[in-house]
């Protein structure tokens, strides 16, 4: 994909710096493999764009790689000799125009004369205007036909589509890429009489405890959130935390902790916490959120592969990952990784499991676990740690445990959550994000 080129966002068409915007993020993300969220907020500071035009141009782009498969097969099925050589712009425009014409509630015409008028903005996607312009109009005429017969699985990319397939079978690898296609909820954890705040949040109290939303509304200005009587957390990612059974006083390591939403777990059932990370300003993002909830926990900036102390009674490696298992909430994930990605980060996984292992005193607990659906991220890698770890073994988890949801853990006693099951009122209310864990115990 050819680069965008570097321009004002400040317009004065109306839309036209929203849509300029959600471009070059498309762009950025599919060139540099950077994190939607990440290029969002660093590109948004500098654009001196209006709040609605900032959130119009990030969705445009989530939608975009919510359904990039589909957009891409549309463009390319209604050009005849296919997405035009040295076209600079071109692909991310169509891509971004095509996303509005399909997925969004915004005008056509607007999605289509916008586009038309950033391929005019550079003199290599110029030429091809007349040819955007008839294949958007299509598209616009041809949606109700396009979105009828769209395959889930066409929105994801082909190692993940044989990787699902592979391990859990066709029917569960269609049901999690229809789960990718929704609109994610938003889960909360809260400190304390989870009925009393979904009352007062419109929300529904999940069988595991979390606090799920109705509601799109801005978390920061909900009650509770001043006070510090909440925080978000998805579902999923709250139970890692929950099943390390931690006891008041007990001394616990939080490795490769950021953001921080275990941390916070952890010091709520009041325990000694070291929370341990190597990015300072993601630690600082944790610090934040400590205060704002009244919580207190030493925060160390380190590598946790080198991290030394004292034995802890339990610990919790929630070990970087290929993240697959959030493509509902950050659907780039699927564009951004590779193979290859899941390889390297199985290797450093292993590293970081031996570390965490030693950090554990004698019948201590430990609690490995990941955000990935990849089996090489998680039950291989439980499989290998044990092969070479003498002392350890499973302490298998309990469906009572998770609020009796059965279908999320492994013959084994493992976490194995999945984008498609824990289901809700509406399909946006339903699902959690893909979640890996094992709890064991040294003997």
């Amino acid at each position: 994909m050819a680069k965008v080129q570097s321009q004002s966002y400040a317009d004065d068409v109306p839309g036209l710096a929203a849509r300029r915007l959600a471009a070059t993020l498309i762009d950025e993300v599919l060139r540099a493999g950077t994190a939607l969220d990440e290029t969002f907020e660093r590109m948004a500071q500098g654009a001196g764009l209006e709040p609605a035009d900032a959130g119009l141009a990030r969705a445009i782009a989530t939608v975009a790689f919510r359904r990039l498969g589909t957009i891409r097969r549309v463009i390319d099925a209604r050009l005849e000799r296919g997405s035009p050589r040295k076209s600079g712009p071109f692909e991310p425009i169509m891509v971004a125009a095509a996303a509005q014409l399909l997925f969004l509630d915004v005008p056509d015409h607007a999605a289509v004369d916008l586009a038309i008028r950033q391929l005019h903005e550079d003199a290599r996607s110029a030429r091809y205007t007349s040819l955007a312009n008839a294949v958007l109009r299509r598209l616009a005429r041809e949606r109700e036909a396009i979105l009828a017969e769209i395959d889930p699985l066409a929105d994801t990319p082909d190692w993940l589509r044989e990787s699902w397939t592979q391990t859990y079978g066709h029917d569960v690898a269609a049901a999690i890429a229809a789960a990718h296609a929704e609109e994610p909820p938003l889960d909360l954890t809260v400190k304390s009489d989870p009925a009393g705040w979904a009352g007062k949040l419109d929300g529904i109290v999940l069988p595991t405890g979390s606090v799920r939303l109705r509601g799109r509304e801005a978390v920061t200005g909900l009650p509770g959130f001043t006070e510090g009587e909440w925080w978000v957390q998805d579902a999923a990612a709250a139970l890692p935390a929950q099943l390390l059974n931690v006891r008041p006083g007990e001394r616990v390591a939080d490795l490769c902790a950021a953001p921080g939403g275990k941390t916070v777990q952890l010091a709520q059932l009041g325990a000694e916490v070291i929370a341990v990370d190597r990015s300072g300003p993601r630690l600082r993002r944790l610090k934040a959120n400590l205060d704002r909830l009244g919580l207190s926990a030493e925060v160390v900036t380190a590598d946790a592969a080198a991290f030394e102390a004292e034995p802890f009674d339990a610990v919790l490696l929630d070990a970087p990952c290929s993240a697959t298992g959030t493509i509902r909430r950050h659907p780039d994930v699927a564009w951004t990784k590779t193979p290859e990605d899941v390889a390297k980060l199985a290797a450093l996984q292993a590293r970081l499991l031996d570390r965490a292992a030693e950090l554990t005193r004698q019948g201590g607990r430990l609690i490995y676990c990941t955000c990935s659906l990849e089996r090489e991220e998680g039950e291989a890698q439980i499989e290998a740690f044990l092969a070479r770890t003498p002392g350890f073994a499973r302490d298998p988890i309990k469906p009572e445990e998770i609020g009796g949801q059965a279908e999320a853990l492994t013959p084994q006693g493992e976490l194995r959550t999945l984008p498609h099951q824990l289901a809700g009122e509406t399909p946006r209310l339903s699902g959690w994000a893909g979640f890996y864990a094992c709890r064991l115990i040294r003997s």
